[in-house]
Parts: structure tokens; sequence; C-alpha cells
């Protein structure tokens, strides 16, 4: 994922809210007694433990044994490809014949569509039955599920981003009315005849519950952090410069890489990992707990300012590329492969495919993530995270038990872990044509592969998360492992852990336009003095309505 801007965990990823849903959803969001409020305009908070009877029973599916162990919940590693794959479904999932459509976002050049894609026609040959893949730009996914919600007019399979449907008003009435209830094909022992799905954590399907019952397959986070702060590791290398190790630092290091007559600006999007140098709250985008026993929201903290005044000046000073100051829609990620940013946040899952691309094009590029410290030396950083799913795929209502059911063995087929050849045919294709297989062992992409695979399967469902070493990423799963083992000693603690939650209608809505706001001020539009009246808007907009929701949550379920 690419958050290129300051804020671009929401200001790129836009809903409209729910519209034109009509009665029928209205009228849909169920009430779970004993463990939760009604959803809607109030939201809802369900604690997950009650839900237990509706959940799939986990039986792992154990294929390799791991190399490096992660440090809970981080994902396991493997530093070599097995020689021997092993068969993981021996019957063909689908028999309909009927095509299967689905949409999937995607964060980089449109793959070629199902007439023109070996890689499609190679899957789906195995599956027995054609997918045809809907895929859309993921830094505009928002606006295309918000159409498709709204519309009614959704796809058999439909993948959506949690960090997407956290914000959109009653979502769970759009569950209700546009999705199928999968509690009898998947609660308890059902499950088991979709084994690949059973391996699934049950911490993940816990938040594929809504209105008490399961509605979602979920896609298991293999690392629970949003952002790493990247750098050019080549770049400062060849220029004798040390990758940061305090916030001032950080600006030295800014001054030291920043050549604007070459071209060259240190810096993209970094707010967010400025504010967890500083010690700015995250939990469910930003709450704490008081030392009285209240809630404040970051934009109310002392680090909050610290961190937007520091970022504010990298702007001021002209370390922020350009084009990022200027526009949402900035492309960070062809900006910092061509040289002309050294350093910028993004999802850690951006990892791997940016460094195994551009490495067939510059073969000394190398990107890797600043430890992440103390801004203030003080105390340790906070590393934000959470275990929630970061994928939900959902199944069109009304298709029938037997659709339903050829879609969950599709959903199964593609869900096969690591060491089969499911796995290896979903993730690089056809041999000889997608990949080819090198020194180690290991599959490396062809160009073919590279135009036509975008994770389409994966999107769809998911996979039981593995970290696993490829001759096109040497050293990755080492340092990715480095990098997270370390990082997960400071992950926040969050006191709603295990509460489900639907935000308040309100709440939900103010939090886009908050954001636009303090974009302003890190782009000089507004001063830094005018955080408080932005905060007393937010107040009255919503934010107040969230504080009372999430104190009322950590209430009923006694904490």
């Amino acid at each position: 994922m690419d958050p290129s801007l300051a804020g671009a965990a929401t200001n790129r990823r836009r809903f409209l809210g729910l519209v034109g849903l009509g009665a029928t959803a209205m009228a849909g969001g169920g009430l779970l007694a004993g463990c939760s409020r009604q959803a809607g305009t109030e939201g809802a908070a369900t604690n997950v433990d009650a839900i237990s009877a509706v959940l799939p029973k986990y039986q792992p599916v154990d294929l390799v044994t791991p190399d490096i162990t992660g440090v809970r919940p981080i994902a396991d590693g493997y530093l070599n490809y097995p020689s021997e794959l092993v068969k993981a479904v021996t019957d063909t999932p689908g028999g309909s014949g009927e095509t299967i459509t689905a949409m999937t976002p995607w964060w980089g050049p449109t793959p070629p569509g199902i007439d023109r894609n070996t890689y499609l026609q190679a899957v789906n040959a195995e599956l027995g039955v054609p997918v045809d893949f809907s895929v859309q730009d993921g830094n505009t996914y928002a606006d295309k599920l918000s159409a498709a919600l709204g519309a009614r007019d959704v796809p058999d399979l439909l993948c959506a981003p949690n960090w997407e449907i956290d914000k959109i008003p009653r979502f769970s009435d759009a569950v209700s009315a546009l999705f199928e209830d999968l509690t009898d094909y998947l609660a308890g022992d059902a499950a088991l005849a979709y084994p690949h799905l059973a391996s699934f954590p049950t911490g993940a399907w816990q938040y594929a519950v809504w209105g008490g019952r399961l509605a979602a397959v979920p896609w298991p986070t293999d690392g629970p952090f949003p952002y790493a702060l990247f750098y050019r590791k080549d770049l400062t290398d060849a220029a004798g410069v040390q990758a940061p190790k305090n916030i001032e630092e950080l600006y030295e290091f800014g001054k030291a890489m920043t050549d604007p007559g070459n071209g060259v600006w240190a810096f993209g999007s970094v707010f967010h990992m400025v504010q967890m140098f500083y010690g700015v709250p995250g939990s469910q985008g930003g709450w704490r707990q008081t030392d009285g026993g209240g809630l404040e929201f970051k934009y109310e903290t002392e680090e909050y300012r610290a961190a937007l005044e520091f970022t504010t000046k990298l702007f001021a000073e002209g370390l922020v590329h350009p084009d990022v100051v200027e526009s949402k829609g900035s492309d960070t990620k062809q900006l910092f492969n061509s040289g002309r940013l050294i350093c910028y946040e993004d999802g850690v899952g951006a990892w791997r495919g940016m460094y195994s691309e551009q490495r067939q094009i510059t073969p000394t590029f190398d990107m890797q993530p600043v430890p992440i410290f103390s801004a203030t030396g003080d105390g340790d950083p906070i590393a934000w995270g959470e275990e929630k799913p970061v994928f939900y795929t959902f199944i069109k209502k009304g298709l029938g038990a037997e659709r339903t059911e050829e879609l969950l063995r599709v959903l199964n087929w593609c869900a096969a872990p690591f060491g089969s050849q499911e796995y290896h045919l979903r993730q690089y294709g056809v041999a000889g044509e997608h990949h080819t297989i090198g020194d180690d062992g290991s599959p490396v992409m062809t160009e073919l592969g590279r135009q036509e695979i975008a994770d389409q399967y994966t999107f769809i469902v998911g996979r039981y998360p593995a970290i696993v070493q490829t001759a096109d990423v040497p050293g990755f799963v080492e340092d990715l492992l480095a990098y997270s083992n370390e990082t997960v000693k400071y992950l926040e603690s969050n006191p709603w852990a295990g509460i489900k939650l639907e935000f308040p209608a309100n709440y939900s809505r103010v939090l886009q336009p908050t954001e636009d706001k303090i974009l302003d001020v890190l782009r000089g539009r507004r001063p830094t003095s005018d955080l408080d009246q932005i905060i007393s808007e937010w107040r009255s907009a919503g934010g107040d309505e969230g504080r009372d929701f999430f104190a009322k949550a950590l209430e009923d379920n006694g904490r």
C-alpha cells in the first residue's frame, strides 16, 4: 500500500458513505444480545469472546518447518524454497462452468483481463471454473467500493480492506443486505470441509463476524505494523549518510540528502512514523486512556503537537518533495524508485514487491526500514499495529447453497499454504512463462509474470502467514524478520483488543475532513496555531461522540 502523503491512511482512502441501500438494508442491522449495542448511527461494540459458537474450528496445516521464528504476531520465515511441492487439493473445486466475478485492489499497473492473461487462464484451469477479476486502483478503491455498495451491485466475491470498512457508517447494514451469511457453511466442524480456510487463526475469524453471524473470509495478517519508514540505503551509503537514530538526526538526514538542483528531496510522507517516534497513540486510530481514567485522542496530546510541528518544519524548509507538497495523488513509489525521493513511509507489505522489481532495473537498489526510535530519547517509541485481518472477502447474497459452496471450495484452493503446488501456481504462475527457477531453487518472476500477476487470487482469500525467501530478494527474509522482531517490542497495547467496533456515523464522517485540515497545516496552508480550532471542530462534529462510544465499549466489557 502506498500512503504517499501525510495523513494518507485516510486521505487516499475516502468513502462517500453508504447511500441507496434502501429500507431492507436499513432494517438489517442486528443486535447481538448481551454483548453489543445496536449498530447504526450510535455504532456497536462486540466482545469477540461472545461469538465463539459461530467461528470455524481451527485445524492447522503444516507442510514446511520454518527457519526463523517470528515473535508473535509476526509470521515465521523460510530461507529455502522446497524442492518438492505437495498437492494439497485433490478434487477440482469448480464444476458449474459459470464465471465467478470478483473485485480486488492493486497498487500498481492494472494487469490484463481474463481474455489476455495467461496467468488467470492457468489458475482458472486448475479451479475448474473461471474467475473474472475487476482489478481496481488501490489508491481510489474506496470510491469503487462505496459506489458498488451504494448501488447494491456487488460481484460474487468482493475484497474489502479493513481500513476502509471501519470508516463506513452502518456497514453492518450493508453486510446484512448484500452478503451471504456464512455461519452454517463454516461454523465449528463445518469448516473442516475447507481445511485451508480452517487453518486460518481463530483471532482472524473473530473479526469477520457482523451481527453475531460469520459474514466474510478474513486475510490473516503476517505482521501487525501499518507502516515502516523506508530509505534508499544504496544512495545514502554512497553519500556517506547513516540512517537516523533520533529526531534530530532525522532532520539532519533530510538536510544532507535534499539536493533540489539535481532533482532530489529527502522526504515524501513521514508523518505517521514521526508520530510513532514521538509516542503518539494509535489504538483505534489514535485513542488512549488518561491517568485520570478518561480517554484522549491523538489530536489532543502534546506528543501529537510536537510531531505536527516537526513535520511541518520539514515541509517549510523544502525537505519534502514538491510533488508531495502539491498533490494528494503523487506517486511516491515512482519517485522513490527513481532516486528522486530518498525516504518515505509505506506499508511493510510494499517492501518485497518494490525490492524485487527495482533490482531488475537497478541491481544495487536497496530499500531498508529505519529502525524505530524515540524522538526525545526519553522512554520508548510506540509502534502502531493490530492483529485484525488485512482484508475481508464477502460472498454475494442470494446465490444459493450450491453456488456458495463452490465459491468456498475455490477460496479453499486459493488459501493452500506455502509448500503446496497450489500456493506456487497462485503466487508465481506457470514455470517458464511467469517465472523461472533461480540457482537457489526459488522462483524468479519474469516480465510477463510482473505484468499479469497482481495477487488476484490472494486478495480474494488471503493465506496462512509465511515469509518466504526467493532469489529475486536476497536477504529479504532475514532483514524483515530482524526489523519486525525488534519493532514488535514496542507494539502499543490496545485497550480495545478483543472488541470488534463499528464506529458511530458522526464519528466516521468527521475523520476525513479533519485529516484534510491537518494536511493543510503540514503543507503550510494553515498555521500550526490552528490546531486548537481544528480540535474544537472535530470534537463538536463527532469526536466527543466517538469518545463516549469508546469509553462505553470499555465499560461494557469490564475494562
